[in-house]
C-alpha cells in the first residue's frame, strides 16, 4: 500500500492554506512563470492581474489590479504589470488570470507572487 502525502493546510494557519493547484508545488522559477504567461498569450486569453491578503486567499473575491489587459500579447508587459502589483502590495498574493472571451470564463489562473509568510 502506498503512503498518501498529507499537506497540512489548516484554516487556523494562514500560511499553510492551499488555494490553487500550483500552491501545492514549490514556487515557480522566473522561466516557468514566463512559460505560463506565454501559454496564456498563445491561447488568445486576455490577461488580468488580481491580489489579496494571505488570510483571504481562499475566498472568491480578490482585488482587481487595473483593468484586464485586453489584447495584450507582450509577455514582458504582462510580467511588468504583475511586478507592479506585487511592488504596490508586497504582503499579498498576486495572481495572473487568463480570461477566455469565447467561454466567458477564466481559462487560466495562477499565483505568481506568494504573500508574506506563505509556506
Amino acid at each position: 500500500m502506498s503512503k498518501v502525502q498529507d499537506y497540512p493546510s489548516r484554516l487556523s494557519d494562514n500560511a499553510s492554506r492551499k488555494f490553487e493547484t500550483f500552491s501545492y508545488l514549490p514556487a515557480m522559477t522566473d522561466k516557468q512563470i514566463r512559460e505560463q504567461v506565454q501559454y496564456i498569450v498563445d491561447q488568445g486569453y486576455n490577461p488580468g492581474v488580481e491580489h489579496t491578503e494571505v488570510e483571504n486567499a481562499t475566498g472568491n473575491y480578490w482585488y482587481m489590479w487595473k483593468l484586464p489587459m485586453f489584447g495584450e500579447t507582450d509577455v514582458d508587459t504582462i510580467l511588468a504589470e504583475c511586478k507592479a502589483c506585487h511592488d504596490a502590495n508586497p504582503d499579498n498574493h498576486v495572481r495572473l488570470i487568463g480570461y477566455d472571451n469565447y467561454a466567458q470564463s477564466q481559462g487560466a489562473s495562477m499565483v505568481i507572487y506568494r504573500g508574506k509568510g506563505f509556506k
